[in-house]
Formats: C-alpha cells, structure tokens, sequence
C-alpha cells in the first residue's frame, strides 16, 4: 500500500495564496516566501505579508492542517516593525490549509474552493487572540475581509482619538471664556449649527474647527494652493485667521463644502485674538492627529463627534456602535441580488438612504461593504467614490453638526478624489420664517420632496452654510420607490411621555432646539397629520413613523435595515410595523441581544435599553422570520463580519414548532455566540417572542404551550394542555387613568387605603407586601362631588383578581395577585374579572407557577433587563390556562391548592427555581390540579432552572449562595 504523496509544496500554496489574495486587495503589495521584509532581521522568511498605505502590515503563516497550526510563528511576529512602513504589525492570521489543498489537481481551483482555517493574533493586552477558543473557518475571500479588517493600526487610530478629544476640550475652553465677555458672537455660532449657547455647543464648534484643520492637513500637496498647516496659521504667520480663511477659499472653489462651508462660518465670526488661539490649539492637534498615521479609521470622527452632539435626549439620535453599524451594514448588503459588484456602473445605478443618518455611521457602514465587495471582486474602491458621494448615498438630518461629520467620514475615504455635490441634507425641523413647523425627514412621510434647511449638496445654487436664506433653501429631490436600501437607526422617542413636565417638557419628541410649548404641540400635529395611514404609533414613538417612511422610499425587491427599541418585536404599539414586515417583506431577519448585563443589550452608544436588528427584502411573502439572539453584541469588526458570515451561511435553521432542542447555534471558533430560529410571524398583532432568548429551548417550550401543548425540554412525550386568551376567559379592567386623571374626567380621586373604604384600590407595587398570593389593598378611591354615578360605574369593573402589568424578575415575586374583598386595579395592578368566581383562585396558582411566569414573560415586552412588561391591551392576549375546561374536581381542589399557599411566602420571580414554596406549588399544579405525573414535574422543575436563566428574567443580578436548585 503506497500513501499518496502531497502534490503541492506548502511555499508553493503560500505563493499561490498571495496571488489570489493580490487580486481581492487592491492597492495592498503581498509579499510571499520573502525575507528582507523586517528591519533588523533581514533573513526572517513570512509566508506571506500584506502592506498598504495607512494600514497596519498584516502577516499570514500557514501550515498544513495535519502538521501544525503555525500559531507559535504568528505570535512571534506581533511588534515586528516592518521596511518602509510606519506602523508595525499588529496582527498576525495563522492559517491551516486543508488536505484539499495539499493534494488537490489545480492549486488554485482547490485553494478557491477550500474551506480555510484560521485565527488572529493581536498585539494588544486587551485582545490577545480572536477567536479566544478554536478557528474561524471561511474561504480565501473571507481571509481577504479579515485581512482588511484587522490591517487597521489600532494603536494609532487610539492616540488620534485621543489627540483629538484633547484638542477639542481645550478649544472649548477658549470659547467659553469669549461667550463671557463676548455673549452675542457665542450665540451667532450657537445659531449657525442650529443649537442653544451652551457649553456643549461651544465644544461641539471646537470639534468642527479641529475636524476641518485635520481634514486640512490631510489634503495639503493634493492640489494647488493647499498648503499645509504650519504655513498657514503657524505661529510664524501674522494673521492666522484670515491666512485660514483665505485657504479655505481655495479648498472650497475646489470642494469639500461639506467639511469646510460650516467650519470656515464658524471661524469667520471668532474675534481675531480667540481665532489665533484656537487655530494655535487645533493645528498643533490636527498635526499630532496626522502623525499618528491614521487617515481613515473606521469612523473615528463620527465616534468623537457622537459624544459631542446636544439635545440627544430629545432627538433620540443614539450614535449606532461601529461594530453594530458593520453588522447590520453586513446583513443588509447580502441580502442585495443582481448586482455585479465588480462593475462600476453598476454600484452607481444603486440608491441608498439614510433619512435619520446622525454622524452617518451606516451610511459609512454600507459604504465600507460596497467597496469591499468592489475591492474583492478586482475592483479599485477609489474609482466608485464620486458615484458613491454623488449618485448612491442619501443622509438627511435636523442637525446640521450632524450632517458636516457625516460629510466628513464619506468624503475622507477618498480625499483626493473630488466630487461635484453630495445628497447629505440638513432639513428644516421646528419653527420657520414663515411661521410653519417642520418636522425634519418625516415631510417626506407626504412628498418626494423635502426643504433644507440650508445648502451644502447642490453646486448650483450653493452660498455657503447658510447663505442667504433664499438662495440657500433649496426643495431636494428624494424620490418614492426610488431607493435599493433604506438602512437606519431612527429616532426613538415619543411624543406621549411627559416625563419632563417639570421643565416645561410635554412632547418630548419635538423639544429639541429649545422648542415652546406651542411650538412642540404645533409639530405634534403636523406629524399626525403627515403619518396618516402609516405605522406611526405615538406610544411607539418617532421611530414608527421612520419605517413608514423607509418602507415608502424602497423599491419594490429593495431592502429594509433597521436599528429598532426592541418594543418593536413585540410591543402593542408596533403592531403595525409588525402587520407591514409581515405582509410586505420576505425573510425578515430579527437580531436582538441577550446579554447579561443591561449595557449590551443595546446595538447603540448610551440608550440603556434594549434593540434589535430588523432586515428584510420589499417582496410580499414573509409568513416566516428567521430571529438571532445574541449572547453579547458585537465586539468589534471581525467579530461583526464573522457572526454575519455565519448567518448567511447558516441556511438551515431549526423552527419554533419543532421541540424544545434549542436553536441553530452561532459559532465563533469554539464559542457559541448566539442561537438562530425560523418562527411564524403571521400573529403580528400579539407580537414575536422569539428575541432576545438565551436558551431557545425555553422559546420553544413556551410557543409550544401558548399553543395548547405542554412539551417540555428533555422529554419526548408531548401533552394537551388548554390555553386560551385571557379576554376568552375573563374580563380585564379599564386603565387607570380613567379612575383619576383629570384629563380623562375622571370621577375618583386616590387616597391613603382604609380598612373601611368605600372604593379599595391595589394601585402600586411594593415587593416587600406582596410575597404572598393574597395582598391588601394600598390605596381607596373617593368619589368627586358630583360624579358620584360614574364612581359607581367604573366601580363595576372591580374583582379579586390582579395581573402585574410591569413585572420586575428580580425584585416581585407575582405575576397574579388576589385580594380578599372586590378592589380596583390600579397603575401597576389592572383587574381582571372572572364570570365565575371559583376562576380566581386557580388563576392565582396558575399565574405564579412556572407555567404561568414562562406564559407571562413570553407575552411581555422584554426591552428593560429583568422586567417584562405588558400594555393594558396587551393583558388581553396574554395565554393563560383555560379554566373554563377544568371539572368541578379540579375547581375545588383549585381552593383548597389555594388556601394551603394563601400565606406561604415566595421569592422573587428570578428565584424559581431555588423556591422551595415555588417548587411545592408547581407540584400541586402540574400533578394534583392538571394531572400530570412526576417526571412532568420533574421536567417543569428543570424548566424553571432554564427560564431563571435567562438574562431578560435574571437580569444581571447575581444569586444569593443560598439560592441553590430546588427539585
């Protein structure tokens, strides 16, 4: 027996690597089986080495599969400064061919088609290894993204950041000792960037100088008459302020208006002394900036700029994390068909919008992939960027701050390559001249047709930032069906919560800008009426108008990519964005995060609440979603780029209906990252469960029991078990306003609780009273003078019964609370009210059992980490036993069950699984109330371990020691 002999040499794979990799790297040198290539020693041989300007070297050593990893050879290059290149290698892949290749026929047929493996190794103390356990595995145009990704010099791209947020800071300082003395130049600049004068403007002001002294720099030598800093405002120079003015002429009669037209206002009106002293301070941060080596850092700028922007609470524009953007970027963009990615012409036929852009992180983003599918198909990434900056790319915002770094970050992907206008568009938002309100991108909600508010796009009618105001407003074009993406993280807030009513706040969606109260009332209504028979909800918020407006700007077959609060998959007030994905769209993609901590829960900077990904193509066939939990968001771009491969490769994918066996699993190296499920998402109106589960089994046993079957995880006996609507069994109660809210007219007032009050009320939660099925009533309702027959009236509504509408996991033991005596619900305590009242102690013991908590958590908004909660509509739908088909046995053993339990304590929900009083009252309801045997119980118990679990239910809380598993 003879053993086949490799036909290939491991240096004459690598050569053939670097070949390929050449092809899909444009502008890189690849350097393979070559010495020479490290200074100090000239005789160390790299497999293969990658270089490009403004990169970071990046080297690939490979071995065979079967003879070694290679990795002790890529760490030992990490530090190693490279001939002729300004930065030294900070990462290093080491590769593993496969026996494929070894003995393939055609070295690069095999190599093409060969199923690589691979890791990275990083220069860094915080990330030594990616992935930290085991290989990526992806083909020689995976390798060539990675390679990209990881070639970007993070070490300087820090110190730029940092050179720059110094810079800014010190800047700021100037300024704000000229609005003391000079208060009317403050608030001309103040009104130039569409802001109040205050500290964080002023900053803001800073950042738009440095950004343009840096962007200055960058482009000194690139054309006549640019020179660079130091001769123009250098401490040699007489006139610092004018020399810069005069300057930025000359960049402006060649372009860049959207980088420079705002800047140079700004400077124009700073007094001569405070204008040397800032450009002073931001050259010598844009020179340090410079010597860091970094041109474009992956959206360093919008980075810096995010933090610096105002009125984020009333805007709700959360800056979207770059690894976040990458993803969502990533999903969107493969879902694109018929696009000849190595053509440029066709990339310039493409429309892309983003009407909320922000600092234009995904714009940025969509960007990034474009070119790198262009640049992987052979392509050069430069020759597609005047299409890209005047053809494909729509940002549109209310801030102009906004809208320069947006400008900032396309334009400076390729500095040198000069555009003739761009379709960034700051547009009109509040109180206008003619005395109408605006309300940003949402006029399109009507038209194909929106008012700037000032000019920097169109070379034809372009004054400056502001101009005159009739030559600067210009009506931009932004036609319906007209876009192949629409790609946004709009804004989330409402308009309905009054949550600063102290400060003279009450729609909170239209405060911003230091709007009036007339004027916030006035933009109210303008929103109502343009978002007529749109998705917008008020309770949703502004971001339900945003997808009414995305879904009319698409094509037909054009593709939605959304950052959404995650309300969106399964609040009432979203339901009909949930009714559009679910009858317009096909294969609806829903990412969420189930972390472990409330900080990771969101794919934005700073919101403290959970979001999700929402993607989807314009044809009509969804019926089905695929939805991804994640176990943490993103980390950064390899990681973004590595769980986005393994979505789309992913193309069999476990459903709901089919088990308790868990989801598809998401694997990065030896980690699992997340879990996939296909899922119904025909019942729009209740809302998608199937987001942010850690476990999918526990999504499964849950959709599986709404449905009238008790199939639990690990058993493979199935049992009916009748489920029904709550509003099928019971009646629920009115809200709560209708009892006291003057604005509702309503008859009761509330008052401290009486033993004999007329009208009792079970209104707020108070965890350490309400451990036991049976609470007391905390406050009573006295009846206004002269509403004495509505009092009675509403009184009506009155039961024993009480579901939780905002459930805390970790605090309240109760999703179901009884009163001895008939009572209103209140805030936290809607009634319910049975037609039998023998219903009301089973429903106790139902609803705080295992059984009942999953039902609950199932049906409830989960956006806030260790809560679920449910609207007063919502109630109704809530799945819950359908006591209706219990017998008169089951009934009354259902009181007697009760009255055993009535003064047992219990501990909070998260708990559960280490009650002991839990786990006697799943006994009695699974085996002596249901009929079921002890290996159901036993399995119930094993599922109350899972659900507690949970991130949405544990909520990051750590568990007393005390807390152990109760069987």
């Amino acid at each position: 027996m003879t053993t086949q002999q490799p036909r290939h040499s491991e240096p004459s794979v690598n050569t053939e690597l670097g070949n390929l990799l050449q092809g899909m790297l444009f502008g890189c040198k690849v350097w393979s089986e070559n010495t020479q290539l490290i200074d100090g020693q000239p005789n160390l041989q790299l497999d293969n080495l990658i270089t490009a300007p403004d990169r970071a070297p990046v080297v690939v050593e490979a071995e065979y599969e079967t003879l070694g990893t290679g990795e002790s050879d890529a760490k030992s290059r990490l530090g190693l400064p490279v001939v002729d290149q300004i930065h030294s290698i900070e990462a290093s892949i080491a590769l593993r061919y496969p026996d494929t290749v070894r003995f393939g026929e055609s070295l690069r047929d095999s190599l093409n088609s060969a199923r690589l493996t691979y890791a990275v190794f990083y220069d860094d103390e915080d990330q030594t290894r990616f992935p930290e356990s085991g290989w990526l595995d992806g083909s020689v145009i995976d390798l060539a993204d990675l390679i990209r990704l990881v070639s970007v010099p993070q070490k300087a791209v820090d110190a730029a950041a940092d050179a720059l947020e110094d810079g800014i800071d010190r800047a700021a300082t100037i300024l704000n000792h000229m609005a003391e003395n000079r208060p009317s130049t403050s608030a001309a600049i103040a009104r130039l960037l569409g802001m109040a004068d205050v500290t964080q403007t002023r900053r803001m002001a800073s950042a738009i100088l440095a950004n343009a002294l840096v962007f200055h720099e960058r482009i000194a030598g690139m054309h006549d008459g640019v020179n660079n800093l130091e001769l123009v405002c250098g401490s040699d120079v007489a006139n610092p302020k004018a020399a810069t003015l005069s300057a930025w002429k000359t960049i402006l009669d060649i372009n860049y208006w959207s980088i420079f037209a705002i800047a140079r206002d700004i400077l124009s009106h700073l007094p001569a002394s405070e204008a040397s002293q800032v450009l002073n301070v931001l050259r010598h941060t844009a020179e340090e900036f410079g010597a860091t080596g970094v041109t474009n850092a992956h959206d360093l700028t919008g980075r810096i700029f995010q933090r610096l922007i105002a009125d984020r609470k009333y805007l709700a524009t959360f800056y979207t994390l770059p690894a976040s953007a990458a993803l969502l970027a990533r999903l969107a963009v493969a879902k694109m068909d018929g696009i000849d990615w190595s053509d440029p012409e066709s990339i310039g036929n493409l429309r892309i919008g983003d009407f909320a852009c922000g600092t234009g992180a995904l714009l940025s983003a969509v960007y990034d992939q474009v070119a790198a599918r262009h640049e992987r198909a052979g392509g050069d990434p430069s020759a597609i960027h005047v299409r890209m900056m005047e053809q494909v790319l729509y940002g549109c915002d209310v801030m102009p701050s906004a809208i320069h770094i947006t400008g900032s970050t396309l334009s400076g992907a390729h500095p040198h390559t000069l555009f003739a206008q761009s379709r960034l568009y700051t547009l009109a938002y509040g109180r206008q001249k003619d005395d109408s309100v605006k309300v940003g991108s949402l006029e399109l909600l009507q038209s194909s047709a929106v008012q700037t508010l000032f000019n920097t796009s169109d070379p034809a009618h372009r004054t400056g930032s502001v101009g005159e105001q009739t030559a600067a407003q210009i009506n931009a074009e932004i036609p319906d069906v007209g876009f192949d993406m629409v790609i946004m993280n709009p804004p989330f807030t409402s308009n309905t919560k009054n949550y600063d009513a102290d400060d003279g706040v009450v729609n909170a969606a239209f405060a911003a800008y230091d709007a009036t109260q007339e004027d916030q009332d006035a933009m109210a209504s303008r929103l109502r009426v343009l978002s007529k028979n749109s998705t917008y909800h008020g309770h949703a918020g502004l971001a339900s108008a945003f997808v009414s407006l995305a879904d009319r700007k698409l094509k037909p077959g054009g593709i939605i990519a959304l950052v959404l609060p995650f309300t969106a998959i399964n609040g009432s007030s979203w339901s009909k964005f949930r009714e559009l994905v679910a009858t317009k769209y096909s294969d609806p993609v829903i990412v969420s995060i189930a972390a472990e901590s409330d900080g990771e829960l969101s794919f934005s900077a700073d919101t403290g609440m959970a979001e999700c990904l929402i993607i989807a193509r314009k044809i009509p066939a969804a019926k089905r979603g695929y939805f991804t939990s994640l176990r943490r968001r993103p980390s950064g771009f390899a990681h973004a780029a590595t769980i986005a491969n393994s979505m789309v490769r992913d193309s069999a994918v476990r459903g709901i209906e089919d088990g308790p066996f868990g989801g598809t699993p998401l694997v990065v190296g030896a980690e699992i990252v997340g879990e996939s499920l296909e899922a119904p998402i025909e019942n729009y109106t209740s809302g998608w469960g199937m987001a942010r589960i850690r476990d999918a089994s526990v999504a499964q046993t849950a959709y599986s029991l709404s449905h009238g079957t008790l199939w639990l995880p690990a058993e493979s006996e199935k049992h009916a078990l009748p489920v029904s609507r709550l509003s099928d069994i019971g009646t629920r109660g009115i809200d709560h306003q209708f009892f006291v809210s003057a604005a509702h007219n309503a008859p009761f007032t509330k008052e401290k609780p009486s033993p004999t009050a007329n009208y009792p009320a079970l209104w707020n939660h108070h965890a350490q009273r309400e451990t036991k099925l049976v609470c007391l009533p905390d406050a009573q309702m006295r009846a206004r003078f002269g509403m004495e027959t509505a009092a009675q009236r509403l009184w009506s509504v009155a039961s024993r019964s009480h579901v939780t509408q905002e459930f805390r996991f970790t605090s309240q033991p109760l999703a179901v609370a009884i009163t001895d005596q008939e009572t209103i619900g209140g805030r936290a305590w809607p009634n319910v009210k049975f037609p039998d009242p023998r219903f009301d102690p089973v429903f106790a013991l139902w609803g705080n059992s295992t059984l009942g908590l999953l039902l609950f958590w199932w049906q409830s908004s989960r956006q806030q980490s260790g809560r679920g909660a449910l609207t007063i509509n919502g109630i109704e739908s809530l799945p819950t036993l359908d006591f209706r088909t219990l017998t008169d046995r089951q009934l009354s053993a259902a009181k007697d069950i009760f009255e055993e339990f009535r003064e047992l304590e219990l501990k909070p929900a998260y708990l559960a699984d280490a009650d002991a009083n839990r786990a006697h009252l799943d006994h009695r309801v699974v085996c002596d109330l249901l009929d079921f045997d002890e290996q159901a119980y036993r399995a119930v118990r094993r599922l109350s371990a899972k659900w507690c679990a949970e991130p949405s239910v544990h909520g990051g809380k750590s568990r007393p020691e005390s807390a152990q598993f109760v069987s």
